[in-house]
Parts: C-alpha cells; sequence; structure tokens
C-alpha cells in the first residue's frame, strides 16, 4: 500500500506534465512565495510496528485520515521551508492479533524544501524535502491496564507536486516518511519500544498569497 500511494502520486505528476505542456504561462513560482496547502492526510504505518513485553505481544498499528495542513515559505526560487500540521490521527492497535488498544498522535513535520523548477512559470511543479519530525501521543487506551506512549523525535523526508490552476491556486499532492519509534510503558512498567514509522500521504490544494 505505502509504495502503490507513493507510485500514484509520481504517475499522476508525469500525466499531468505531459498532458498541460502547452498550457498558458504563470507567475513565476519562486523566491519570497507565501503559501498554504489544505486537505486530507492519511498516516499509513508500517505492517510491523515490533513487540513488547520481552517480545511477548506482536504490536500492529493500523490507519487513520484526518484534516491536515502547511503553511509554508520560499526564501530563493528553488529552497523553502515548510510546516505540516493536522488535527490528531486516531490510530487502533492490535496486540498479538486482537484490536484491543488505541492512542491519538499529532506529528508536526518540518521540512526543508528544493523546488528544482522554481523560479519558473511550469505548471508542474515538483520538490522534495528533508527535515524533523515531533509526535506527540496522547489519549492511550489499552483493555485491563494503562497505556503509555512517549513523544518521539525523528527524521522526516518528504516528495510532493504542486499541479498550477493560476497564479494563486493549485492541486497539491505530497507523501511523507516519518521516523517514529515510542517507549511504551504498560501498567506502570516499562515494556519496550515500538516502531510506527509511517508514510503520510496527503491529497488537497494550494493557495500562494
Amino acid at each position: 500500500m505505502r509504495k502503490s500511494a507513493l507510485s500514484t502520486l509520481i504517475a499522476a505528476s508525469v500525466a499531468a506534465a505531459a498532458v498541460t505542456a502547452s498550457t498558458q504561462a504563470f507567475a513565476a513560482y519562486g523566491a519570497g512565495d507565501v503559501f498554504t496547502r489544505v486537505g486530507v492526510a492519511k498516516v499509513e504505518p508500517k505492517g510491523d510496528n515490533g513487540s513488547i513485553a520481552n517480545g511477548a505481544i506482536d504490536v500492529d498499528a493500523q490507519d487513520d485520515s484526518a484534516f491536515a495542513f502547511t503553511l509554508g515559505y520560499r526564501f530563493t526560487d528553488k529552497l523553502g521551508v515548510e510546516l505540516l500540521a493536522a488535527e490528531p490521527f486516531d490510530h487502533d492497535i492490535e496486540l498479538n492479533g486482537a484490536n484491543v488498544a488505541s492512542a491519538e498522535h499529532l506529528p508536526p513535520t518540518l521540512t526543508l524544501q528544493y523546488y528544482p523548477l522554481g523560479g519558473t512559470d511550469a505548471y508542474v511543479q515538483p520538490y522534495v524535502g528533508v527535515g524533523v519530525n515531533y509526535t506527540h501521543f496522547s489519549d492511550e487506551k489499552v483493555q485491563g491496564s494503562t497505556l503509555e506512549l512517549d513523544d518521539s523525535w525523528g527524521a522526516a523526508g518528504q516528495l510532493g507536486v504542486d499541479l498550477l490552476i493560476d497564479d494563486h491556486w493549485a492541486l497539491n499532492g505530497a507523501v511523507w516518511y516519518m521516523d517514529i519509534d515510542s517507549d511504551v510503558t504498560v501498567g506502570g512498567a516499562d515494556a519496550g519500544k515500538v516502531e510506527i514509522d509511517p508514510m503520510v500521504v496527503m491529497g488537497g490544494i494550494s493557495y500562494r498569497f
């Protein structure tokens, strides 16, 4: 699923570039742009999130979708920064295959971005980014006990594209990879560590101010 989401984004970008190669020109896309991107994001944790309780309990966090948005600034034609924010994602968590736990998380992520076609009026504007993710867990629950997941810091990578509609509006698609590892406490006792390491796929619209 994770590979198919990334492949779909890349394929859509290539197809759009081919179809719109002769479209009208837009204002140069570059330095000084302040922008926001708004849409729906799906968090897809990797399939095996590790085990706790000395390997006795396998952990599998499930996917969730929520409203998300970004705020960014281009300080040169080809370089910029972007902050990802969202409403809390609510994940069911399977323990040894049983859906008996859950947790919410917020994953604000800051990336430094490179726009290879920045400074041009190209209709299709791809970008890549690298940065850092901070994940805050809350409302952790598990049947028959208490559950706590420690907050996490980790690296993040990003791939995205804007398909310009006019000088201000664009369609947007983006994918992030986030390194999210959390120490787990069950019933007040250390139980080990889980690796969430999700792919985050977002689709929506972009607006340049």
